[in-house]
């Protein structure tokens, strides 16, 4: 009985690392320079000022970014987390695609323009896709999250198998005298089990992040609405508050959280009606965690704050733990070792199964060639 539960998880090992070692492979790859994102991206040049506390007017921006982009709209605000920058992108409309975006750069206590390379465009634009959705959307997303499943798969799989294993051999022991193939397994057994618990979280949190789009439209279709509800009945305007006095009145109702994004009227993330502000807070964890708030767009005023759902907070959650970029820099650095170890267990799985199946076809060749010396 335990042999046949035994032939039964090396089935699943076999065939469901087959499947998506591939695939883990190419996102073990674009994942490592997305490690170190924020120091291979764009970094403008910041100048000192006197009251680094001062805020220049976000309108007189956002004219100057419309100014240069005749015909278009801003759809979104995107404030960096650690810079006093703030990013204004211009579309056709307000549901144009992220990718189509022309972003205007700006010094948030000057007002000053930056030169910066478009966010949309480079290497690091290039790996993003590939990691995230191969460059096919939602069905590329949604793709690699199956393949994150069948990888969850071999890595329980392959720690039930590791038990019997361990008790033949010494913990660390990588029998040198034997062959090739041997020493690959037994490296292969050893660095999976060493990484086994940081393979897992990154795994399964990669999974989580394929489900952004859904969490995304669960949310919109559901408290999105509801926030918005409590302002129904009054009457609605064409003019819109400067978004000056939106932020103003948002930091002065949430001051002890930071502005990061702010949707516009229309937009996806907002409604026809309201302007969308999601803050975060300052501690390591809470800075990952997105509180909305919905303010009318004719008057300014807040209509309702309220935590994100618990769905939506697994997602914010695990997007840090999958990058490892809530630790500062020698995080990242661990982060980035043990993606180069998991890539040297993906090659060898690939290597050992490759071995196993040309000695198969020699031992069968073997075989064949012996009967028909025999039926001679």
């Amino acid at each position: 009985m335990r042999a046949r539960r035994l032939r039964w998880w090396s089935w699943v090992h076999k065939w469901s690392s087959l499947i998506c070692t591939i695939f883990a492979l190419l996102l073990c790859l674009t994942g490592l320079p997305l490690i170190f994102h924020e120091e291979l991206g764009p970094n403008p040049a910041l100048e000192q000022v006197a009251d680094p506390n001062i805020r220049a007017s976000v309108d007189t921006m956002i004219a100057q970014a419309l100014a240069e982009r005749p015909g278009e709209i801003v759809p979104y605000l995107f404030y960096d987390r650690d810079k006093p920058i703030v990013k204004i992108p211009t579309a056709a409309s307000m549901t144009s695609a992220p990718d189509t975006f022309f972003y205007k750069v700006f010094d948030i206590r000057t007002g000053k323009a930056l030169t910066i390379d478009q966010p949309n465009e480079g290497f690091i634009y290039v790996m993003l896709r590939l990691h995230a959705d191969l460059f096919a959307g939602i069905k590329g997303t949604l793709f690699l999250g199956a393949m994150g499943l069948l990888l969850v798969a071999a890595i329980v799989s392959g720690m039930v198998l590791y038990g019997p294993f361990a008790r033949r051999i010494a913990f660390g022991e990588v029998r040198k005298q034997h062959s090739n193939r041997l020493r690959w397994l037994d490296l292969h057994n050893l660095l999976g089990i060493i990484t086994l618990a940081w393979f897992g979280i990154v795994s399964l949190t990669g999974v989580i992040n394929t489900l952004a789009a859904p969490i995304e439209l669960m949310w919109q279709s559901n408290q999105l609405m509801d926030m918005a509800a409590q302002s129904r009945g009054q009457p609605q305007e064409t003019r819109r508050a400067p978004v000056d006095l939106v932020l103003a009145r948002v930091r002065a109702a949430v001051p002890d959280m930071t502005v990061m994004t702010l949707a516009f009227p229309g937009s996806p993330f907002s409604t026809p009606s309201h302007y969308a502000v999601f803050l975060t807070g300052n501690t390591p964890l809470t800075s990952r965690i997105l509180k909305p708030a919905i303010i009318d767009a004719s008057s300014g005023e807040i209509v309702a704050v309220r935590d994100m759902p618990w769905y939506a907070i697994a997602l914010f959650v695990s997007q840090p733990l999958h990058f490892g970029d809530y630790g500062g820099l020698p995080l990242k650095v661990i982060w980035a070792v043990l993606d180069i170890v998991t890539i040297v267990i993906l090659i060898s799985g690939l290597y050992l199964w490759l071995a196993k199946w040309r000695a198969s076809r020699t031992v069968a060749a073997d075989l064949r060639a012996a009967a028909a010396e025999l039926a001679r």
